[in-house]
Parts: C-alpha cells; structure tokens; sequence
C-alpha cells in the first residue's frame, strides 16, 4: 500500500490549501440562487443517528418524503435517508420513493472500534435488510500507527460483502491530525473500492472544514486521472445553513468540475440543513405559498 500512496502528491501545503480555499469562496454570490440550493437540496442524505431516533419517528419521516413530491411538484426529494441498521427495514417497508435511497451506518459508529468480523457481519445484515448504501467510519487508529495495509484490507472487506450496494467512508477528518493524513486516507480508501469518501460523522470535534472538503476533492480528481473511476466526496457535520453550503459547493464544483454535481457523486450530511435550504427558498420566491414542510417533527 505505501508503494501505490507514495504515487500521489501527498505533501500538502497547509498555508496553500488555506490561501486557495478562501480565493475559491471568495465569493458566493452568484450561487446563491433557487436553482442551486434546489439542486444541493437533492445532494441531501437526510440523517437521523440520535440516540433517541425511535420506529414511529422515522415512519412519520417517510411519510414526509413520500408526499414531498406531490405537495412540492417544483423541488427535488432528497438523495437518501440515513439511519441505524436496526431502523433500515422500517425504511424499506414504508419507503414509496424509487429514487430515495437507504443508507445506513454500521461497524461501531461513530468511532469504528470493535473486531472485523462484527463489522462484515453487521454490514450483511443492514444490506439484507434493505440499505443500498453503506457508510463505515475509517479505522483512524489503524491508521495512525501506519498500518495501510490493514487499513485497505479492512475497507475492502467491507466493501466485498456489499454487493451492488455503494459504499462511503467516513474519514473522520478532525482526528486525523493534518493535511497529508487526509489526503493519504483518501487515498487508501479509494483504493480499497470507496464509492464515496466523507469529510466527517459530525460526532466527533472538530467537524468538517472547507480546508479538509478541498484535500479529498483534490484526491479524488488524481484518483479519477490515474484509474479512470468517478468517487464522490460528501461533506458532512455541522453544516447547517445555505451559506456554508454553497461555500462547499462552489469548491466542489471548482475543483472537480460540473461533472461532480450530480446526487451520485456529490452528497451533504445534513438534517437541519433541509429546513434552513427550504425556509430560504421560500424567501427567495415569489409563489404564493409555503415550501416548508419540516423532517423534524
């Protein structure tokens, strides 16, 4: 594995990363409009992973994202909704939406520390019971004692036993120390069948920054142009309003190109964001009517 990392420029420039994210977002302006936070409104992976999330709660969510379409003909339902494997078959029994994907969390969330067996065993089970996608957390340990080739192994494991289904591993960026261990990370995990790389859980501070969105992007783009293969990339935690969102946007789409924006490529971790993107649009247009019907109740 350190053969095939060392093939990528992994020694970042901190101050540089720093200098080129805030040129990128420098200015929003012209992004900040109905179509684009419609269009980010549908990169959205509507994540319940509460302590307190319950059966009759995600059932009302679906019921929402079953209507959503009907009563708001003009605005995108979201990408999928994620919860935790023991609420996936609730989905999957109540779910309407063809094109509403079900991801689920598995293998220790958010901290990723228990055997490998319990992980693949875990991950069987939440795709029988009906997720399409899978998110694990990346083993951040491992990793930092410089066993790659564990690192790879494990991810790979994973995503062998996941058939058809897409995979996004969550990188957990706040603890991994700095720059180059992102980038690296991205790496290993692309290498290991990562169908898409997360910034954060949203767990665990600090939470995603735009510095860290940048460095995954940059690996996915040296990924795609060494082996051909598209990887989506999915900011996530404490990304709450269109403000903040459409900065990640717009790095994203500078960095990766138009290609990447898209729901299968492109995703945001978000719960309260769908709201706060739905409450703004509802003040930006001029229908007589309102767009706000909340996934929170």
């Amino acid at each position: 594995m350190n053969e095939i990392v060392n093939n990528y420029l992994t020694n970042v420039n901190e101050d540089g990363i720093d200098r080129k994210v805030r040129d990128l977002t420098g200015n929003i302006t012209s992004a900040y409009n109905v179509p684009v936070l419609k269009q980010i409104f549908s990169f959205m992976d509507l994540t319940y992973l509460e302590v307190a999330d319950f059966t009759d709660k995600i059932i009302n969510v679906i019921k929402t994202i079953n209507s959503f379409n009907s009563n708001f003909p003009d605005m995108p339902n979201v990408a999928s909704v994620c919860v935790f494997p023991t609420l996936v078959k609730t989905v999957k029994e109540n779910l309407k939406i063809n094109d509403v994907n079900i991801s689920s969390v598995v293998g220790a969330f958010p901290y990723s520390q228990t055997f490998q067996e319990i992980k693949i065993a875990e991950t069987k089970k939440t795709v029988e019971a009906g997720a399409n996608e899978i998110d694990i957390v990346f083993p951040v340990g491992i990793f930092l004692s410089e066993d790659y080739d564990t690192v790879f192994n494990n991810i790979k494991e994973i995503k062998d036993c996941i058939g058809d289904a897409k995979l996004k591993v969550i990188l957990e960026t706040g603890a991994l120390q700095n720059m180059t261990n992102i980038k690296v990370a991205s790496v290993i995990s692309m290498q290991a069948g990562a169908d898409f790389i997360q910034t954060s859980t949203g767990k665990t501070e600090p939470h995603s920054s735009l510095n860290d969105a940048y460095i995954i992007a940059t690996a996915i783009k040296e990924f795609f142009d060494k082996t051909g293969k598209k990887v989506g990339i999915k900011p996530a935690g404490d990304i709450s309003d269109p403000e903040t969102v459409l900065r990640y946007y717009i790095v994203i789409k500078k960095t990766l190109g138009e290609e990447w924006l898209n729901k299968d490529l492109f995703r945001f971790g978000a719960k309260d964001l769908a709201n706060n993107i739905l409450t703004t649009i509802n003040k930006m247009t001029t229908e007589d009517r309102k767009l706000i019907n909340h996934f929170l109740s």
